[in-house]
């Protein structure tokens, strides 16, 4: 019995070691910044096949080096939906990314028209779909009528119909303002970095980046129904070009995110907070607010509206409306209220500062004098 004891030993702490080693790894992976990367179409869906090129293939190509180019950071863990010829349905292209709790979700597609046409567009989350926006969405949203349970998948959702592009949640609408930094960068890229022709950000409500609840981006790198942008996407030059391009917009939204993650995103510096958490948290002429969403939706601020939230505000920026909780001068109580708004749902919710009716840095607020 003695002469097994050392073994047993033995195997206790090896079990500990190699348990506490798997628990590091799960809370490094925590640290990751994790982006999905969706090739369109696939399988038996070949996506536009404009002169005769096919959308599906060309698609996976960028996607899949975009993804190995992202993939040597080691901060960074890539997600695809597909890395093969299959059809992926689009919800659960959305469910992917959602299971993997992801920063970004970015979907890849070539677009076509009727007319020669030719640019790069880049869409993010809207109801606008009027004209153009609306047959873009229409034609990406058909590929459900390939999915066995369309119907209960999508509650009935119908691609011809505008009124069905119409019901978007403010949950999913809260992310669009993040996912209009990562397309205007893509976009500058676009025409910077790869020198091609943009023809700018839009909005839409497309299925695919509708259900994801991480800011979410499709991208049309071209237009394979024009003659020569079809070509040019179609070779190994033109699809390393755009991959690049998208590459490089990601690793700079990430970047821009490190960077204000205490103010402009999270709203709390940690280190600024401890750093002054002696002083008085009452600061003269400032006013902290929660702000909790953004979107095109022009919401009546009632509590209804907000998960049972009271003390709404708004502000119209553009064609979008900010929506902000509580309205104080305490820091110690928009932290409170912060909290407040997470619990409630809100969980991408962050602190802003205004002083003399101007948005203000909370960094630069926290190291002021205090009354």
């Amino acid at each position: 019995m003695q002469t097994k004891r050392p073994y047993i030993i033995v195997f206790l702490a090896f079990t500990f070691i190699t348990y506490l080693t798997s628990l590091n790894s799960v809370y490094a992976q925590d640290d990751m910044f994790v982006v999905v990367i969706d090739a369109g179409h696939g399988g038996d869906d070949p996506g536009n096949l404009g002169n005769g090129h096919k959308e599906k293939h060309i698609a996976l190509k960028i996607a899949l080096e975009v993804g190995k180019a992202l993939e040597s950071n080691e901060d960074i863990k890539v997600i695809y939906t597909r890395k093969k010829d299959v059809f992926i349905e689009l919800h659960e292209r959305a469910n992917i990314a959602n299971r993997a709790d992801a920063d970004l979700f970015v979907s890849i597609h070539c677009n076509a028209h009727s007319s020669q046409a030719y640019g790069t567009e880049t869409f993010v989350l809207g109801e606008k779909n009027t004209g153009r926006n609306f047959e873009v969405a229409k034609r990406e949203n058909e590929v459900i009528f390939l999915e066995e349970n369309y119907e209960e998948n999508y509650a009935g959702f119908d691609p011809s119909s505008p009124e069905s592009t119409i019901a978007i949640g403010i949950e999913q609408e809260v992310y669009v303002e993040q996912s209009i930094v990562l397309a205007r960068k893509i976009e500058d890229n676009f025409i910077g970095k790869a020198k091609r022709k943009s023809r700018g950000l839009k909005q839409a409500s497309l299925l695919v980046i509708r259900n994801t609840y991480m800011p979410s981006v499709l991208v049309e790198v071209g237009f394979l129904t024009n003659k020569r942008e079809g070509a040019y996407l179609n070779t190994k030059k033109g699809q390393s070009s755009m991959a690049k391009a998208i590459k490089n917009a990601i690793i700079a939204y990430k970047k821009e995110l490190d960077q204000n993650i205490s103010t402009n995103i999270a709203g709390l510096n940690e280190d600024i907070s401890n750093e002054y958490e002696d002083l008085p948290q009452v600061y003269s002429g400032v006013t902290f607010k929660v702000q909790i969403a953004a979107s095109s939706k022009n919401l009546a601020p009632k509590s209804y509206n907000f998960n049972g939230l009271s003390d709404i505000t708004k502000d119209k920026v553009g064609n979008l409306y900010k929506y902000y909780y509580g309205d104080t001068s305490d820091y110690s109580k928009v932290k409170q209220l912060l909290q407040e708004a997470k619990t409630k749902g809100y969980t991408s919710s962050f602190v802003v500062a205004y002083k003399n009716g101007e948005r203000i840095d909370v960094s630069d607020v926290l190291k002021s004098s205090t009354n």
